[in-house]
Protein backbone atom coordinates (compact mmCIF):
# COMPACT_ATOMS: atom_id res chain seq x y z
CA UNK A 1 0.00 0.00 0.00
CA UNK A 2 1.26 3.42 -0.85
CA UNK A 3 1.89 5.61 2.19
CA UNK A 4 0.10 8.88 2.82
CA UNK A 5 3.18 11.05 2.17
CA UNK A 6 3.84 9.34 -1.17
CA UNK A 7 0.15 9.53 -2.11
CA UNK A 8 0.14 13.29 -1.51
CA UNK A 9 3.17 13.71 -3.75
CA UNK A 10 1.59 11.59 -6.46
CA UNK A 11 -1.54 13.74 -6.17
CA UNK A 12 0.57 16.91 -6.54
CA UNK A 13 2.34 15.49 -9.59
CA UNK A 14 -0.92 14.49 -11.21
CA UNK A 15 -2.49 17.88 -10.55
CA UNK A 16 0.51 19.64 -12.10
CA UNK A 17 0.40 17.45 -15.21
CA UNK A 18 -3.32 18.00 -15.63
CA UNK A 19 -2.88 21.75 -15.25
CA UNK A 20 -0.21 21.82 -17.95
CA UNK A 21 -2.46 19.86 -20.28
CA UNK A 22 -5.32 22.32 -19.68
CA UNK A 23 -3.07 25.34 -20.09
CA UNK A 24 -1.74 24.30 -23.50
CA UNK A 25 -4.95 22.77 -24.83
CA UNK A 26 -5.73 24.39 -28.16
CA UNK A 27 -2.55 26.46 -28.11
CA UNK A 28 0.07 26.33 -30.85
CA UNK A 29 3.79 26.70 -30.35
CA UNK A 30 3.65 30.05 -32.13
CA UNK A 31 1.26 31.31 -29.45
CA UNK A 32 3.23 29.86 -26.56
CA UNK A 33 6.34 32.12 -26.52
CA UNK A 34 4.20 35.16 -27.26
CA UNK A 35 2.06 34.64 -24.14
CA UNK A 36 4.17 35.52 -21.11
CA UNK A 37 1.52 34.51 -18.59
CA UNK A 38 1.00 31.13 -20.26
CA UNK A 39 4.77 30.47 -20.25
CA UNK A 40 5.05 31.36 -16.58
CA UNK A 41 2.07 29.17 -15.69
CA UNK A 42 3.38 26.16 -17.62
CA UNK A 43 6.88 26.58 -16.20
CA UNK A 44 5.49 26.90 -12.67
CA UNK A 45 3.53 23.66 -13.02
CA UNK A 46 6.61 21.95 -14.47
CA UNK A 47 8.51 23.06 -11.36
CA UNK A 48 5.76 21.71 -9.10
CA UNK A 49 5.81 18.42 -11.00
CA UNK A 50 9.59 18.11 -10.74
CA UNK A 51 9.61 19.02 -7.05
CA UNK A 52 6.86 16.51 -6.24
CA UNK A 53 8.69 13.75 -8.10
CA UNK A 54 12.03 14.62 -6.48
CA UNK A 55 10.38 14.38 -3.07
CA UNK A 56 8.64 11.14 -4.04
CA UNK A 57 12.02 9.65 -4.94
CA UNK A 58 13.19 10.40 -1.38
CA UNK A 59 9.97 9.36 0.39
CA UNK A 60 9.19 6.16 -1.53
CA UNK A 61 11.81 5.10 -4.07
CA UNK A 62 9.82 1.98 -5.05
CA UNK A 63 6.84 4.05 -6.09
CA UNK A 64 9.07 6.62 -7.78
CA UNK A 65 10.72 3.89 -9.86
CA UNK A 66 7.36 3.22 -11.52
CA UNK A 67 7.21 6.71 -13.04
CA UNK A 68 8.77 6.91 -16.51
CA UNK A 69 11.31 9.69 -17.09
CA UNK A 70 11.24 10.74 -13.44
CA UNK A 71 14.95 11.63 -13.40
CA UNK A 72 14.62 13.64 -16.61
CA UNK A 73 11.59 15.56 -15.31
CA UNK A 74 13.39 16.34 -12.03
CA UNK A 75 16.47 17.48 -13.97
CA UNK A 76 14.26 19.73 -16.10
CA UNK A 77 12.80 21.23 -12.93
CA UNK A 78 16.34 22.10 -11.88
CA UNK A 79 16.95 23.86 -15.20
CA UNK A 80 13.75 25.87 -14.75
CA UNK A 81 14.60 26.84 -11.18
CA UNK A 82 18.32 27.49 -11.48
CA UNK A 83 18.86 28.22 -15.16
CA UNK A 84 15.77 30.26 -15.90
CA UNK A 85 17.66 32.77 -18.03
CA UNK A 86 18.58 30.03 -20.47
CA UNK A 87 15.25 28.22 -20.68
CA UNK A 88 14.41 27.44 -24.28
CA UNK A 89 10.68 27.63 -24.99
CA UNK A 90 11.06 24.85 -27.55
CA UNK A 91 12.28 22.49 -24.81
CA UNK A 92 9.37 23.32 -22.54
CA UNK A 93 6.85 23.03 -25.36
CA UNK A 94 8.19 20.13 -27.38
CA UNK A 95 10.03 17.90 -24.99
CA UNK A 96 7.69 18.26 -22.08
CA UNK A 97 4.19 19.24 -23.10
CA UNK A 98 3.66 17.89 -26.59
CA UNK A 99 5.87 14.81 -26.72
CA UNK A 100 3.66 12.94 -24.32
CA UNK A 101 5.96 12.97 -21.29
CA UNK A 102 3.37 14.88 -19.29
CA UNK A 103 0.61 12.50 -20.35
CA UNK A 104 2.85 9.54 -19.53
CA UNK A 105 3.44 10.97 -16.08
CA UNK A 106 -0.29 11.46 -15.48
CA UNK A 107 -0.98 7.84 -16.37
CA UNK A 108 1.95 6.57 -14.32
CA UNK A 109 1.05 8.59 -11.25
CA UNK A 110 -2.56 7.48 -11.50
CA UNK A 111 -1.54 3.84 -11.71
CA UNK A 112 0.96 4.27 -8.91
CA UNK A 113 -1.74 5.72 -6.67
CA UNK A 114 -3.79 2.58 -7.25
CA UNK A 115 -1.16 0.07 -6.18
CA UNK A 116 -2.56 -3.33 -5.22
CA UNK A 117 -5.99 -2.37 -6.48
CA UNK A 118 -6.74 0.08 -3.69
CA UNK A 119 -7.15 3.61 -4.98
CA UNK A 120 -5.68 6.31 -2.81
CA UNK A 121 -7.68 9.47 -2.73
CA UNK A 122 -6.02 12.51 -1.27
CA UNK A 123 -7.95 15.73 -1.40
CA UNK A 124 -6.51 19.15 -0.72
CA UNK A 125 -8.36 21.63 1.41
Amino acid sequence: MIGEAAAKLVWDARQATERVARLVDGCSFDEYPADEVLRWAVERQMMVLGEALAALRRVDPLVADKIPDLARIVAFRNVLVHGYAGVDDRLVWGDRTRSGRIATCVVATSRTAELRGRPVRIERR
